[in-house]
């Protein structure tokens, strides 16, 4: 589907202008998208979850290749297939963290990211309408309408992630299933854009589903074949690395045929967009099946939300349910649990002193999983105690940068030092 262009005003015409920053919307452009959407969901597991780098520590690195990337996108003259593309890549995964980070580090329900990202939106178009007088992506021919262009994009990666996560939680689908919801709606807008509706209402919509379609189809290749857990995934079992590995590809292979095909370029492919007269009256008709696509879907959500199915996560770690509530534990166990923590204390300062930093790391990313783990649990048992214990772990994950801000480690002795105190913190507050 591709967008009209109005014509600009003399502010625009007089300001630099270049030749247009995008692709033309073709066959490719949503093939592309949709791999850039697929990899935005598993490099961004794999980076995070893998290879451990922790979900703080991915969203700064990502945020800072974002600015990197943007800024070589915003030198380039015209639209040239490697930067544009690279930039969406980033951009997916960026966005898809910002979700993430919101939900899974802010405890932001996603109902609320949804519609806070929904508003922001709206905003973002409204501003662009107002200064620019079109949203078309024929236009960005400007620095402002690139701007926009890029921040439109950037929320449309947020916005479709909590959707999708929405979606999942509220259907508790598997991932195959999942797929055939935004495939169908992008079918259906597909359809109703022929039929005469506005095309730039219909690239949007559709450039938005297009993001939990890639997400749900990375999660169905990337996710094991056998749930470990009631409630977990079941897909191809490709796993994140693969995943990503095979589409980064698919992207480059793509790109690469663009870039010297020339297919993606509008005066390459002879498509002009002078303004055209619409049909008034079959975009009322159009914008009226929008009404009722949104309508059946809404119904659509509720009846599967109204389905038999596991309500919450027994291993804490999903990203889309609550954790299920765990029973205290007793006595022996609480007392078993403490001096599983102060033994890997203890093997984590004795790594240290032996200049083994990396078997130091790991055996401190044990203890955050198994305290994680055993959180709920141990709350339960005396929730003083737990708190105590708990802000003085995260001092230690701190000297060893995970799931922290700062991205280099501590000295050893200063990690040594926090581990002495949670070591004595652990002897000195029971349960």
């Amino acid at each position: 589907m591709t967008t009209s262009t109005t014509t600009a005003t003399a502010r625009h015409a007089a300001g630099s202008r270049l030749l247009n920053k995008v692709p033309e919307v073709t066959v490719w452009f949503w093939i592309i998208k949709i791999l850039c959407t697929t990899v935005g969901e598993s490099f961004a597991d794999y980076i995070n979850e893998t290879l451990g780098f922790g979900l703080t520590n991915t969203m700064l690195l990502f945020t800072a290749v974002f600015a990197i990337v943007l800024a070589i996108q915003f030198r380039t003259k015209r639209y040239v297939p490697f930067p544009y593309w690279l930039t969406v890549v980033v951009v997916s995964v960026t966005g898809t963290l910002y979700t993430d980070m919101l939900t899974d580090k802010q405890h932001v329900a996603l109902w609320l990211s949804s519609t806070v990202f929904s508003v922001l939106l709206a905003v973002v178009f409204g501003v662009w309408w107002l200064r620019e007088r079109t949203l078309s992506i024929h236009s960005i021919t400007t620095f402002p309408r690139e701007a926009f262009y890029w921040l439109t994009v950037l929320v449309t990666f947020a916005l479709g992630t909590a959707l999708g996560d929405w979606t999942l939680e509220l259907t508790n689908w598997t991932p195959a299933q999942s797929v055939l919801l935004p495939l169908g709606l992008i079918a259906s807008i597909t359809a109703l854009w022929k039929f005469g509706a506005n095309p730039v209402l219909s690239f949007w919509l559709a450039y938005i589903l297009t993001r939990p379609l890639g997400a749900n189809i990375g999660d169905w290749l990337a996710s094991p074949k056998t749930a470990a857990n009631p409630g977990d995934p079941v897909g191809l079992g490709l796993g994140t690395f693969t995943t990503s590995l095979v589409f980064l590809g698919a992207i480059l292979a793509t790109v690469i045929y663009l870039t010297i095909s020339r297919r993606d370029v509008a005066e390459a492919s002879g498509t002009t967009h002078e303004p055209s007269v619409t049909n008034a009256r079959r975009e009322r008709v159009a914008l009226g099946g929008f009404a009722v696509i949104a309508a059946g879907t809404v119904a659509l959500m509720i009846w599967a939300h109204n389905q038999p199915h596991v309500t919450c996560d027994p291993t804490g770690q999903s990203e889309t349910m609550p954790a299920c509530p765990k029973a205290a534990l007793t006595a022996d166990q609480t007392t078993a649990a403490v001096a599983k923590y102060e033994k890997l204390a203890q093997t984590a300062i004795a790594q240290d002193r032996a200049g083994t930093a990396a078997a130091s790391h790991a055996t401190v990313q044990k203890m955050r999983d198994d305290w994680d783990a055993d959180a709920t649990s141990l709350q339960a048992v005396n929730n003083t105690t737990w708190t105590l214990l708990d802000n003085q772990m995260d001092e230690v994950l701190k000297t060893y940068a995970i799931d922290h801000g700062n991205i280099q480690p501590a000295p050893a002795a200063e990690q040594e030092k926090q581990l002495g105190t949670l070591l004595g913190d652990l002897r000195s507050h029971r349960f």
